[in-house]
C-alpha cells in the first residue's frame, strides 16, 4: 500500500474574526529546526496592515465598552482552549528546536499567563485609578480608559512572549493588530485559531504575518493607531519606528531585554491605558 501525500498547509492572516488569504499572494517559507518543511504562511503586505487596523478600529468601540467582569470571563474562556490545543502547540515548539520538557513547561506557562492577565480584567480599575482629595464640594475622580488601536510586532520567544505582549493589550479593552514572529509565526497562527472559536469578538486580535521589516513601518504610521509595542524590534530598527509614530503621537513602548518566564507586573497593562479625572459637584 502507498504512502499518502503530505498535505501541505498554506496559514492564512486572522483579520475582523476570519481567515483572509494575503491580497499580496505572497507566501513564506516555515521549517522547522532541522531545515525541514513544515507549512507556508501567508506574507502580508501593507493593505493587510490596513485592512487589520480597520477591523480593529471597528471592534473597538463594542470591547472597550463591555464591562471589565465580562471581559475576564472572556479571556479566561481563552485559556480553557488553549488548554484544549495544548498538545498542538506543544508539537510546534519541539518543531522549532525545544525538546519536550521545555515545550510543555513553555506551553504551561504560557496558558498559566493568560489566566493571570485574565484575573486583571475587573481590577485595573480599582488599583489604577483613585477617588482624588480636592478643596471645594466637589467629587473628583480619576479612572484607567483603553487607548485604542494598539500595534504589536512580537518577539521571537515561542508562545509565552507571545501572551505576553497580546493578553495586557486587549484585558483593558484596546484591541489588537499583531505582526508575528517572522522566523516561528506558527504558534501566533494557532492562537488566532483559538481566539476565531472562542467568545472574542472578531476584531479584537487581529494577526499578520510576515516580513516585520516590511509591515512595522506601514503600522507605526498609520493614522489610525494609537500605540506600538515594539517588542520584537531590533536595536537598530527603533528610531525610524519612533519617528513614523510621532505622526499622531502614538505612545511606543521600547524593546527591552526581557526574561519572559518572569513574573509580569502591571507594566505592559498600563502602558496603554490613559487616564480620565472627573469632577462632579457634591449634593447634585
Amino acid at each position: 500500500m502507498s504512502e499518502r501525500l503530505s498535505v501541505r498547509k498554506t496559514y492564512k492572516l486572522f483579520i475582523g474574526g476570519a481567515f483572509p488569504r494575503s491580497e499580496s499572494g505572497r507566501t513564506l517559507v516555515v521549517n522547522d529546526a532541522k531545515g525541514r518543511f513544515v507549512a507556508n504562511a501567508s506574507r502580508a503586505s501593507r493593505k493587510d496592515v490596513r485592512d487589520a487596523v480597520v477591523a480593529a478600529r471597528k471592534a473597538f468601540g463594542g470591547w472597550s465598552g463591555r464591562t471589565p467582569y465580562n471581559r475576564g470571563q472572556i479571556l479566561y474562556r481563552v485559556a480553557e482552549m488553549l488548554e484544549g490545543r495544548h498538545a498542538q502547540f506543544v508539537d510546534e515548539l519541539r518543531a522549532a528546536g525545544l525538546g519536550k520538557s521545555a515545550a510543555v513547561a513553555e506551553v504551561d506557562a504560557a496558558i498559566d499567563r493568560w489566566v493571570w492577565y485574565a484575573g486583571w480584567a475587573d481590577k485595573l480599575a480599582a488599583v489604577n485609578g483613585s477617588a482624588n482629595p480636592v478643596a471645594g464640594p466637589f467629587f473628583n475622580f480619576s479612572t484607567p480608559e483603553p487607548t485604542g488601536v494598539v500595534g504589536v510586532i512580537a518577539p521571537d520567544s515561542a508562545v509565552l512572549g507571545l501572551v505576553s505582549v497580546l493578553a495586557p493589550v486587549i484585558v483593558s479593552g484596546s484591541t489588537c493588530v499583531l505582526v508575528a514572529s517572522e522566523p516561528a509565526p506558527l504558534p501566533a497562527i494557532t492562537l488566532a485559531e483559538v481566539l476565531a472559536t472562542s467568545d472574542l469578538p472578531g476584531g479584537v486580535v487581529n494577526v499578520l504575518t510576515g516580513r516585520r521589516a516590511e509591515l512595522a513601518p506601514w503600522l507605526a504610521s498609520h493614522m489610525d493607531v494609537n500605540a506600538l509595542d515594539l517588542a520584537g524590534v531590533s536595536a537598530e530598527q527603533v528610531q525610524p519606528l519612533e519617528e513614523a509614530a510621532a505622526g499622531n503621537l502614538k505612545r511606543v513602548l521600547r524593546p527591552e531585554v526581557t526574561d519572559w518566564a518572569d513574573e509580569p507586573g502591571t507594566g505592559r497593562m498600563t502602558a496603554f491605558l490613559e487616564t480620565k479625572t472627573v469632577w462632579h459637584p457634591v449634593g447634585i
